[in-house]
């Protein structure tokens, strides 16, 4: 008997290989396989999102922690009172400037010289 599908005719039976029965055990070896891997796969992918969470925890709390520093800042300068760590930066500034001024003088000195000596 034939079928006629779509228009063309079908023959009963199927075609192509038959799987042979050997292949199933392999089959099913590489279906624990490819098991094995994804979990492997899966707990490496949560081991890595939960460092990547903690690091991310970690600069929140650093953040937090300098974000309260300033705010402290802020309200003691409200008071008419500078921090020392604003007056060191400023110092530090300060002799900063001052120091780099004298090396450029100093430089500026050496080419004079250099330039002067033939």
């Amino acid at each position: 008997s034939f079928q006629v599908v779509g228009g063309k005719v079908k023959k009963p039976g199927k075609r192509g290989r038959k799987p042979a029965k050997i292949d199933l055990k392999a089959k099913l070896e590489r279906s624990r396989q490819s098991a094995r891997e994804c979990r492997a796969r899966k707990k490496l992918r949560y081991q890595y999102l939960e460092e990547l969470v903690s690091s991310r925890e970690r600069a929140i709390c650093a953040l937090r922690e300098e974000l309260e520093m300033y705010k402290q800042w802020c309200m003691a300068m409200d008071q008419g009172k500078i921090p020392s760590e604003i007056k060191a930066l400023l110092t530090g500034e300060e002799q900063g400037k001052a120091q780099q001024n004298s090396t450029k003088l100093a430089k500026a000195g050496k080419t004079e010289a250099n330039s002067s000596n033939p």
